[in-house]
């Protein structure tokens, strides 16, 4: 199933509902992870493409949900824009290749290193329109910022996976490229030591955009944007007053590269085993990867997320259970890829599915 319009994709739901269904949603094929979903057909969202609005003045952006990532960022870029929350690309991680598409990024809360200071997928999404699993067309949010009322049904959408309903448009606001880019870049820094300097570096008064550490290459990386003048001042005074960690390389002209390979952990795209995605307080990252058996790990955010690759088949949150927070497996063949809810919270999220999808025929499994 592939649907051109919204009212297509609505009866094509709508008719799923009716006979029981179970829809496996798919956008471009490159966030296939989660638990196996169980599926009589495929709804491909790919059809539901096009920019419908941008107001550059406005800093609004609104998209067909089929709309491919790339044509969303190259018509950004040519107005001196980006997407704030700087969306991972999966394919390198997960091996495989396929069309990122906008819906994808929304249905995956996908969000790279500029969360630490812009937030999630989530926090700039201002509007969506969805089909529920009985068909019915919902619109939530607007198309501009002061238009966000009612209930938040825009930040539930984000995350869910296509579980609640079948993205058709998202909205977003959007803001100016940098003028210019700096990465301090410290080396040979153990992972308690480097993150205790990311954590300082946060703490201080220089705008900080990215934290990150990369025990493979030894590197501790700070990200700086802004105006060119202001980049350069920032960049010396946070080295100067992180001096006595060690010194600090200024990177400017790879800063997009070193980004981009941390948002996209490529470190860890390289060889064999389970990949994960932990997300706990920065301070317990260390120890998250010390009592994970000290196997390949890259940190983000601060250290608050922490990517693993493990031998296959290892179950890791046995052996991390004693520190809050979650672990997603990315790559893998356990069938529980999503942190286990606690029961209130279970419980929850089941009765919001059964508003949103009382048969369970979207993306039957994939979240529980």
């Amino acid at each position: 199933m592939t649907p051109d319009t919204e009212q297509q994709l609505a009866e094509m739901v709508r008719a799923a509902h009716a006979q029981r269904t179970r829809l496996a949603i798919r956008g471009g094929g490159t966030r296939p992870y989660g638990n196996p979903v169980r599926s009589d057909a495929v709804m491909q969202t790919s059809g539901l493409s096009g920019i419908t609005l941008y107001d550059p003045g406005a800093l609004t952006l609104v998209a067909r949900a089929g709309t491919p990532l790339a044509e969303v960022e190259a018509a950004l870029a040519a107005e001196g824009q980006m997407l704030p929350f700087e969306p991972m690309d999966h394919r390198g991680i997960l091996g495989i290749t396929g069309t990122p598409t906008i819906g994808g990024v929304v249905a995956t809360n996908a969000s790279g290193p500029r969360r630490l200071k812009v937030g999630a997928c989530r926090d700039s999404l201002i509007g969506v329109r969805f089909v529920t699993g009985e068909g019915h067309v919902v619109k939530n949010g607007g198309r501009v910022m002061k238009n966000v009322t009612g209930y938040d049904l825009v930040k539930l959408m984000a995350g869910s996976h296509g579980t609640l309903g079948v993205l058709s448009e998202v909205s977003f606001k959007v803001l100016p490229r940098p003028q210019s880019v700096a990465t301090l870049v410290w080396s040979g820094l153990d992972d308690g030591a480097a993150v205790a300097l990311l954590a300082a570096a946060m703490r201080s008064p220089y705008d900080v955009s990215g934290a990150a550490h990369d025990p493979a290459s030894g590197r501790t990386l700070v990200r700086i944007e802004g105006l060119e003048q202001s980049v350069s001042y920032r960049a010396q005074a946070l080295s100067q007053d992180l001096s006595s960690r060690g010194a600090a390389q200024i990177v400017e002209d790879d800063s997009a590269a070193i980004w981009a390979d941390i948002r996209d952990a490529r470190p860890l795209c390289d060889g064999q085993g389970d990949i994960w995605r932990i997300c706990v307080k920065p301070s317990d990252g260390p120890r998250v990867v010390a009592a994970a058996g000290g196997h390949p790990a890259l940190y983000d955010w601060q250290g608050g997320l922490v990517w693993l690759r493990m031998p296959q088949g290892t179950v890791l949150r046995d052996r991390i259970a004693e520190y809050p927070g979650h672990a997603t497996l990315i790559r893998g063949t356990d069938k529980r890829a999503f942190q286990p809810e606690p029961m209130p919270v279970a419980r929850l999220s089941q009765g919001l599915r059964t508003q949103f999808d009382p048969r369970g025929i979207l993306n039957s499994g994939k979240m529980i």
